[in-house]
């Protein structure tokens, strides 16, 4: 009895101590993006140096560009609203 209550213990200790430790994925924007025919634009913005991202392009017929998101900013759309009268 008392290792089976250990037992539970220890498996809620662990399941609270794994809840409580995470968090929320964290959005990035990277500063370059990997672009070319068949990935579109702005394509594959994961890299965090030209150099990454010309490594990425070598030998794939693609290219690096600097990220539009990170270079613009992230522009607020405002909508607008049409009323019914």
């Amino acid at each position: 009895m008392r290792t089976a209550m250990l037992a539970i213990l220890a498996l809620s200790a662990a399941s609270v101590a794994t809840v409580a430790g995470s968090s929320p994925a964290a959005a990035y924007e990277y500063p370059y993006c990997l672009q070319g025919r068949g990935i579109g634009i702005p394509g594959d913005c994961s890299y965090s140096s030209y150099d990454q991202c010309m490594a990425s392009a070598s030998g794939r017929a693609l290219y690096c560009n600097v990220n539009p998101r990170v270079a613009f900013g992230q522009q607020q759309r405002r909508m607008r609203v049409y009323r019914d009268y």
